[in-house]
């Protein structure tokens, strides 16, 4: 097995940016990320061209070879277009940008019907005529052999999930250099990680499992919560929905996840507004009809701005709409809205949700009477890359019989990483241990009832279920005489010190 080490994606990494000139990283990702891609699909084809047996094969001429290539992998790259083809055109000189241009358009031609919804206009985002890549044509190719040169380096076995391994790991690392731009495409990896261990906690084996996150980024939460769900159901049971506003984020996912090894008849992505488009399904002709999810799990951004006129018949916020400046509980309730009455839902979310009032609070009333929140865990601020606030992981289920709330206070437990702060592995592993065992933990969590919540007149804020306060050591007050007298007594000492040498420097 092929295993890429941390040191070997480092290198690529600060090659890339050796090579990025002048673009933004935010648009660089866009470029590197498609070439990428489309280097893992024209590996694939080719594979699949080299293991047609043309003898045995009942495929008579060219035109049926790549129907079936069609058939089978969702598109068509033809000999002549593939990535190889570009490296080799570079070594004898004769490369020009027009040849990726043409294959690319060539490729949206030759996607499949059943495949377009994962295919089509997937390297949109590469605009190759712009002048961020030179001001000319012949310093735009020279910009592209750079990227195809370094790329060609980095040889990826498809079966070993290399190529996966490092697209993840690129998207970290355009994430970490990108700021405020960088909430639109990635979660953390560790955040994502104690996201899925919790909605996979305790799930039985089953055939088939979906998993929906409605502001998928760059799908890397459906990927991680995928991963622990291996043992559960088998990977080919595993389908992927998500929805994405911003198209070359959306780009990014689809990219993401074939890149993971899934295949594209296990994906439905869509490319929308979620709060302003209630996708998938949702009402048909005036009936309610959502599609629901095994498991749902999004990261939204935070009190995004949002249209909530005329929400009021909208079946997603039967709780209440959500107030124009702050979508976090819009997000919260068209997850709800698509969860399975068994399913498991995490949300994460800025503090401000477990306490504000008006709206806001009516609707945290009825998740409450409802008995819909299951645990908050307090997690430490700046940890992610675009907001240093503190956040929370809401856990979500839909017929919950049990009113209680587990409370965990996780805002300690991390290191110091630059001017981040990281969860350290034993910091996860004991939010899922407490989130498994539900229990009261001194200083780090609570199992509230609802009375105590009532009591607090249904506001969440953590500290005041979860004590954290630890007291002052009471020093007897006969030992901080004796430690008075001992100071008095240095003092004394120095001061005698002092005036020995100031005289003597007198005299002198």
């Amino acid at each position: 097995m092929m295993v890429l080490t941390t040191e070997k994606k480092a290198l690529i990494w600060k090659s890339l940016n050796d090579t990025r000139g002048g673009i933004e990283p935010s648009e660089y990702k866009n470029y590197i990320f498609g070439i990428m891609f489309y280097k893992f699909l024209s590996e694939k084809a080719q594979t699949w061209l080299e293991g047609v047996d043309h003898k045995k094969s009942q495929i008579q001429n060219s035109d049926e070879l790549f129907k079936a290539m069609q058939k089978k992998l969702g598109y068509i790259i033809r000999p002549g277009e593939m990535f190889s083809d570009w490296k080799k055109a570079i070594d004898e000189g004769k490369f020009n940008i027009a040849m990726v241009i043409d294959a690319l358009s060539h490729f949206d031609q030759g996607v499949s019907q059943d495949a377009k919804e994962n295919l089509a206009g997937i390297f949109d985002g590469m605009d190759l005529v712009s002048s961020r890549l030179g001001p000319s044509n012949q310093t735009r190719t020279a910009t592209l052999v750079s990227w195809i040169k370094l790329l060609d380096k980095t040889k990826l076995d498809t079966q070993d999930n290399v190529s996966g391994d490092l697209y993840e790991y690129l998207i970290e690392m355009f994430a970490n250099n990108s700021g405020a731009k960088s909430t639109d495409f990635y979660t953390p990896h560790q955040v994502s990680d104690i996201m899925a261990r919790i909605l996979t906690e305790g799930c039985e084996r089953q055939r088939e499992h979906t998993l929906y996150d409605p502001a998928m980024g760059s799908g890397s939460l459906l990927l991680t919560t995928s991963s622990y769900m291996h043992n559960i159901v088998a990977k080919e049971g595993i389908k992927f929905y998500g929805q994405e506003i911003i198209t070359t984020t959306y780009n990014l996912a689809r990219m993401n996840l074939m890149m993971h090894g899934v295949d594209y008849k296990d994906i439905d992505l869509r490319n929308a507004d979620t709060l302003q488009n209630d996708w998938p399904n949702g009402p048909i002709n005036g009936v309610d009809t959502p599609r629901l999810f095994d498991t749902v799990m999004v990261n939204p951004p935070y009190s995004l701005r949002w249209d909530n006129t005329s929400r009021e018949d909208d079946p997603r916020f039967r709780y209440g709409v959500a107030p124009k400046s702050k979508a976090d509980y819009a997000f919260l309730l068209h997850g709800l809205y698509h969860l399975k009455s068994n399913g498991r839902m995490a949300i994460v979310l800025p503090h401000g949700v477990l306490f504000r009032g008006a709206a806001e609070k009516k609707i945290r009333k009825q998740l409450l009477e409802h008995h819909n929140i299951s645990a908050i865990i307090g997690l430490p601020a700046n940890i992610f890359n675009n907001t240093a606030i503190p956040t929370v992981i809401m856990v979500l289920e839909k017929d919950r019989e049990s009113d209680d709330i587990l409370f965990v206070d996780a805002s300690k437990g991390f290191e110091k990483y630059k001017n981040k702060n990281i969860f350290r592995q034993e910091d996860i592993d004991k939010i899922i241990e407490t989130y498994r065992k539900r229990e009261d933990v001194s200083r780090y969590s609570h199992v509230a009832t609802m009375a105590e919540v009532i009591e607090n007149d249904y506001n969440l804020n953590i500290p005041r279920y979860v004590d954290t306060f630890i007291p002052p050591k009471i020093i007897p007050l006969m030992d901080l005489e004796d430690q008075l007298n001992q100071l008095n007594k240095q003092l004394s000492v120095l001061e005698e010190d002092g005036q020995r040498i100031m005289t003597k420097y007198q005299e002198n």
